[in-house]
């Protein structure tokens, strides 16, 4: 008798174990809600999705505190919820790095325009990093960030990932007539070239932050509709609203505690879906430097360590610029030197 219930139990984990795997397969064949994740009833998708968490993948990465917050729920149940999303989503645990390359191979480079840059920067614009462009006013970074959100649009075999762009603009610094002249220059249609840059103005450094989670839910939106999928998030100038709202040594601590989970939301907004993230920064003068270059980049060692390239932009003569990788994980520092033109970014 015990031996056949043994045998019994033994069929049951086998249909469990099947039943298992063809719903693992059927979840990569469809679109998942926040309603098919466990634990998780209209209500509370419906306090996700007014949150920003509109995605099984934005759930399967936020934190029990943050998702506990967001639906008024207990942490204890939050971190269920997240636990069968990251299942779900195949999101999280060990990876061999096979995999990871693998996964890397998905990763799209988007062209500035200038074969040097490209160089520099190993083949383009990263998707899923953050490239900090800094340097003086008149150096050439919101130049560069009009000509990818022009570049992205343009077909693969181009240098571009036919997709659209996200623009957060804090400095009022974004004319399309800038755009018009180098869609043109592309031999692109300028009015479709427009329709496919979304931009937002923030006033303030809490209003950039939040304009990150309205991005998802556009983003989102325009993937549903079956627009251009957004493979660039552009944010000029990342510093502005902090530098000007956080003044003293006093304010600091939470100045930059703000800025990393504003990075950090970034990051993660790249990771979703597979969009390069371009911040542009201010910079400031050391006068304690006696040798080498005063010009500093603001926003400390939180901007330093997050960002995954960083590109110091000078002046040089005439329409010339000069553009230094001064760090990237696996690029040597060098220098790349190009030109701003009336038709764009353009080898010298």
């Amino acid at each position: 008798m015990a031996r056949k219930k043994t045998e019994k139990e033994g069929e049951n984990a086998v249909d469990k174990e099947s039943n298992s795997e063809t719903f693992d397969a059927e979840l990569k064949d469809r679109i998942v809600d926040l309603e098919d994740i466990p634990h998780v009833g209209a209500a509370i998708a419906e306090k996700l999705r007014s949150s920003g968490f509109s995605t099984i993948e934005a759930v399967a990465v936020a934190s029990p505190a943050e998702l506990s917050s967001a639906a008024e729920i207990g942490e204890s149940t939050a971190a269920r919820i997240i636990a069968a999303a990251r299942k779900m989503a195949d999101i999280g645990g060990f990876e061999s790095g096979e995999k990871i390359l693998e996964r890397r191979r998905k990763i799209g480079k988007i062209t500035t325009g200038s074969k040097a840059l490209d160089e520099l920067l190993g083949g383009g614009v990263e998707t899923q990093s953050i490239t900090e462009l800094f340097g003086e006013f008149g150096s050439g970074k919101t130049q560069i960030c009009h000509q990818l959100s022009v570049n992205v649009q343009l077909p693969k075999d181009l240098g571009g990932l036919e997709g659209s762009v996200i623009v957060i603009d804090t400095e009022n610094t974004f004319r399309p007539e800038r755009i018009i002249q180098m869609a043109e220059a592309k031999s692109l249609d300028p009015e479709e070239v427009l329709r496919n840059i979304y931009v937002a103005q923030a006033y303030n450094s809490n209003h950039q932050m939040l304009l990150v989670d309205n991005a998802k839910e556009l983003a989102n939106k325009i993937r549903r509709e079956g627009g251009k999928p957004v493979r660039l998030i552009v944010v000029d100038s990342l510093m502005s609203h902090f530098r000007a709202e956080y003044v003293g040594r006093g304010t600091l601590a939470d100045r930059q505690q703000k800025l990393n989970r504003h990075l950090h939301d970034l990051m993660r907004l790249g990771e979703l879906f597979n969009a390069a993230i371009v911040v542009t920064n201010q910079v400031q003068a050391k006068p304690d430097t006696f040798f080498g270059d005063p010009t500093k980049p603001v926003g400390g060692h939180i901007v330093a360590h997050t960002a995954t390239f960083r590109i110091y932009l000078r002046k040089s003569k005439g329409e010339l610029r000069v553009a230094r990788l001064i760090d990237s994980p696996h690029l040597p520092e060098s220098e790349a030197v190009f030109k701003v033109t009336e038709r764009g970014i353009e080898d010298k």
